[in-house]
């Protein structure tokens, strides 16, 4: 997968779209990324132990990984990106600049 935990997105379709938030979760099985304050759903809980006393929380919901580009760090645009190896390392490197995205 091309987008990492951490790594700040814009979502190019769907309701949400032109909306940029940071990665919260990555979850390649699935294809599918949660991105802050993007997706928010209404879900109903049940009064527990941790929460006693119940009742709708909105939370994030993961969207497929399709419908997000990663935000260049050097120039704050979306891009594509490829990958380089760099010292040994496979690296993540944007399409746009030709630098590198990874720390």
């Amino acid at each position: 997968m091309f987008v990492k935990k951490g790594d700040k997105v814009k979502v190019i379709t769907g309701k949400d779209k032109n909306k940029e938030g940071i990665v919260l979760e990555a979850l390649p099985k699935k294809d599918k990324v949660v991105v802050e304050g993007v997706n928010i759903v209404k879900k109903h809980q049940k009064p527990s132990q941790a929460a006693p006393q119940g009742g709708i929380v909105e939370v994030e919901a993961p969207i497929h990984v399709s419908n997000v580009m990663v935000i260049d760090p050097s120039n704050g645009e979306a891009t594509r990106v490829s990958y380089k190896e760099v010292d040994g390392k496979k690296v993540r490197v944007s399409k746009k600049t030709g630098e590198v995205i990874d720390k």
